[in-house]
């Protein structure tokens, strides 16, 4: 029997969420700063999202613009405070200067988030090797989720890269395991593609503010990618 899709929107706050939600998105991912293309947001923003809606939230690991980690100490500090406000999943991903994984400040922020299931970001659209990067990452705990383009470019200059993926996910290869999650320049165009690749997974953000990036997220819009992933 195959599983049900999953439809993530990005939400900057409770009003989002609730609208979201009620066009009937699965899971939430939160941030804060789109124009740093999402940062950490605030733990008050958590908690208000946290009471709006009874949907998954997926909190975003990140203080800087980039893929640099920065103050790992303080992200991983940051973490906690989150955990304890009720946080239990979240997305982060760090590459090093030279595209490769950055494996102590990702361990380090697993470990701070354990018993949490998480999100490697698009940061893998950036590595330099999205083969050797996966199979670095493979096992650590709680990782769940690839949210990927398959292209730095977006999701219409990844189409290959995703499908070629989907299928060593379907094969159950290492490193291949965790559930992939498209986003990153998605357009309703590419959902029936990515869908007969075996693809069952996406994420939306100005797709669902048809108003802009500064408008909140459209319950209607939600709706009409909530038809269109059901298929």
């Amino acid at each position: 029997m195959s599983r049900p899709a999953i439809l993530e929107v990005i939400a900057l706050d409770a009003a989002d969420a609730a609208a979201a939600q009620a066009g009937g998105a699965d899971r939430l991912e939160l941030v804060s700063d789109m124009a740093a293309d999402g940062l950490t947001p605030a733990v008050e923003t958590f908690a208000a999202v946290r009471d709006a809606v009874d949907i998954p939230v997926r909190v975003m690991l990140r203080a800087t613009d980039g893929f640099a980690a920065g103050d790992v100490d303080a992200l991983c500090a940051t973490a906690q405070r989150l955990r304890a406000a009720g946080a239990d999943e979240f997305v982060l991903g760090f590459l090093t200067p030279d595209g490769a994984p950055d494996l102590a400040a990702v361990t380090a922020l697993a470990q701070a988030v354990d018993g949490c299931r998480w999100t490697f970001h698009r940061a893998i659209d950036r590595a330099a090797d999205r083969d050797v990067l996966r199979k670095q990452l493979a096992g650590l705990p709680g990782l769940d989720t690839y949210l990927t383009a398959g292209s730095a470019a977006g999701v219409p200059s990844g189409l290959d890269v995703l499908r070629a993926e989907a299928a060593r996910t379907a094969a159950g290869e290492p490193g291949y395991e965790p559930r992939m999650l498209v986003g990153g320049g998605l357009k309703v165009e590419h959902v029936p593609v990515l869908r007969a690749a075996g693809l069952d997974a996406f994420h939306v953000g100005g797709a669902v503010r048809p108003h802009g990036w500064d408008a909140p997220v459209d319950e209607a819009a939600v709706a009409e990618w909530r038809a269109l992933v059901d298929g």
